[in-house]
This record gives C-alpha cells, sequence and structure tokens, in this order.
C-alpha cells in the first residue's frame, strides 16, 4: 500500500471515515528528523498494507489540521482508529519502536 498524500480534501474520507486504523505522519520539509521518518514511515506502509493505512501531512501546507490536533512538535506520528486519536508519538523514532506501537493499534 502506498502512503496516502492527506490534506483538507481528502481527511475525512482517508483519515476519520477509514475502516482501516491510520498512521498520520505529520511532518514538513524543512524538518530534518522528519526527513529520517519518511523511509522508514514508507517501509511500515508497505509491510503492514491491509492491517493499517499510512498517510503523510505536511503541516506547512495543511496548518488547520495541525492545530485542530494539537500538533505542536514534527514529526509527530498519530494512530487513528473509527475518527478518534488512540495514540501520539513526538519525536524520531526506530522502525522498531514504530511497529511495536503499530502493533498496538492494530491489537
Amino acid at each position: 500500500m502506498a502512503v496516502i498524500d492527506l490534506n483538507a480534501n481528502n481527511w475525512e474520507q482517508e483519515v476519520m471515515q477509514s475502516e482501516l486504523p491510520v498512521l498520520v505522519d505529520f511532518w514538513a520539509s524543512w524538518c530534518g528528523p522528519c526527513k529520517m521518518v519518511g523511509p522508514v514511515v514508507e517501509t511500515l506502509a508497505a509491510e503492514n498494507a491491509g492491517k493499517i493505512n499510512v498517510g503523510k501531512l505536511n503541516v506547512d501546507e495543511n496548518k488547520s489540521i495541525a492545530v485542530q490536533y494539537g500538533v505542536r512538535g514534527i514529526p509527530t506520528l498519530a494512530f487513528f482508529k473509527g475518527g478518534s486519536e488512540v495514540k501520539r508519538i513526538v519525536g524520531a523514532q526506530g522502525k522498531e519502536q514504530l511497529q511495536k506501537a503499530i502493533n498496538e493499534v492494530v491489537g
């Protein structure tokens, strides 16, 4: 499964109405740690296809969504299930820590 490019136009459909849990990577192009986490998130999206959807939301281009969810530091990785945020990780994390979080959310 490819990583979904999230924005204000598809947020409701791709995150709030998703049948599967969704991992949202809040990021920005100028953020060094975001650039480190990006490839890890993409790998996890492929390895967990069918269990979880993964999307990236550029906070500079979608400020209203970032503000709505209180994203103050990036990268922020937020997990949504049934339209509600169920888990949040702030800061760069390794693949193992992120996979553990995915396993917790997927159950």
